[in-house]
């Protein structure tokens, strides 16, 4: 990827605008395996963690400080850290695979399908917890018009099912306290087996 600007961001270097472009339906690698603790399930990939290839990519995301603030790793981890999130029991994957500028750019069967793919994920890879960020698109993406924050009645495969709030700056009605709250909310269900 060519960085023409030579400018920087916190983690690493920025994307062009050209390669933000290029980015649209691009995916990001699952950092997934076998009988993780939590898998977290982002929307789709936003452009810019499509041109960088790490999830959650864009500078003042708010995922890495929640996790961290909640207590799932022991230090702040940036986006081109992704997968160390496996040594914590953590992993990451989308409920669409393609990246687009806004989620509000997919349609309700893009949700619907990216369910059902997820339902067979954690039936492959067996979480204990399968966590969705977003409240709004998994009302949609499970045909559930009343579900909100917290555990949900019922499992994905045999994970135990949560809905969490989506980390994007975007998200203006949580402030960071709020997402760290949330996510040790689900932390503590989750009691951590490698102690």
């Amino acid at each position: 990827m060519s960085r023409s600007t030579g400018l920087t961001g916190p983690t690493g270097p920025r994307p062009t605008r050209a390669e933000l472009d290029a980015a649209y339906g691009r995916t990001v690698p699952d950092v997934i395996a076998n009988d993780l603790d939590v898998l977290f399930v982002g929307i789709n990939p936003s452009l810019y963690s499509a041109a960088v290839g790490h999830h959650f990519g864009r500078p003042g995301n708010r995922f890495w400080p929640a996790l961290h603030g909640a207590g799932f790793t022991d230090r702040l981890l940036s986006p081109w850290e992704d997968g160390e999130l496996l040594r914590f029991g953590l992993g990451i994957t989308n409920i669409v695979a393609g990246a687009s500028a806004r989620a509000d750019q997919l349609s309700p069967s893009d949700l619907r399908e990216g369910a059902e793919r997820l339902a067979e994920t954690a039936r492959r890879f067996g979480p204990r917890i399968v966590a969705v960020l977003g409240v709004t698109a998994f009302r949609t993406a499970f045909g559930r018009p009343a579900a909100v924050i917290g555990a949900q009645a019922e499992r994905l495969a045999k994970a135990g099912l949560w809905v969490l709030p989506n980390p994007s700056g975007l998200n203006a009605g949580y402030r960071l306290p709020a997402l760290i709250h949330a996510f040790a909310d689900m932390k503590a269900a989750v009691p951590d087996r490698r102690r």
